[in-house]
């Protein structure tokens, strides 16, 4: 690593936005610039100091992290991100890896850890759990299949967007609460996910989020 790098901390959780920046502060080359509490921020701050390195939380209040990740690939290539996250994300892993994320980390991970990557990710290296770099499968050179839904399964996922319970949702559209669950079932396989967490991100930037339907 030559020089220092100067860093972003993304998240929507103030106090957990300051133990990082003070984790972070600790690590010498590094010198935490600012932090943002959404994705709207981030792309903000991101646009006006060009950070060398992002550290964003992977759920914050308006965008999935994933998104914003990719909008800043977009934009500044060179800048490392690494996502810091409070859920499981490792079935999205490929996925990330696409977009070009640095590395991903979890916040139950201890300070020496979290330093550990961060130097890591400063000199061009990543790391990686052992149980996920063993089940890791890239996927490369596949043509990627169009996924198809239904007006029914639109609206659904719509209703999950703006937070409706699956209860809110049965009742909107005639059915039972069993029924939507079943629904969410196919949708996730549709999806190629597990989780609802997975199935919102990929719904909100596939063709069918439109803003028709983010009740904006």
């Amino acid at each position: 690593m030559n020089g220092s790098m100067r860093a972003l901390v993304v998240d929507d959780h103030p106090v957990m936005a300051n133990a990082t920046k003070g984790i972070l502060e600790r690590i010498d080359g590094i010198e935490v610039i600012g932090t943002a509490g959404s994705g709207a921020a981030c792309l903000d701050f991101v646009d006006t100091h060009r950070p060398d390195i992002v550290l964003l939380d992977y759920h914050l209040p308006d965008k999935f992290g994933s998104i914003v990740a990719k909008e800043i690939k977009g934009r500044y290539p060179e800048t490392h991100i690494i996502i810091f996250t409070g859920i499981d994300v490792a079935d999205m892993y490929n996925h990330l890896l696409e977009i070009g994320v640095s590395g991903i980390i979890s916040k139950e991970s201890s300070e020496c850890v979290v330093q550990h990557m961060v130097r890591c990710v400063m000199d061009h290296y990543t790391v990686l759990p052992l149980s996920l770099y063993h089940n890791m499968r890239l996927m490369t050179g596949l043509p990627a299949q169009e996924v198809v839904l239904t007006e029914d399964e639109v609206q659904i996922m719509s209703m999950l967007v703006k937070g409706a319970t699956h209860e809110q949702i049965a009742g909107e559209i005639y059915v039972s609460k069993r029924s939507v669950d079943n629904y969410l079932k196919k949708i996730y396989g549709k999806l190629g996910v597990k989780s609802k967490v997975q199935a919102l991100e990929q719904f909100v930037q596939s063709k069918y989020y439109t803003d028709s339907n983010r009740g904006e």
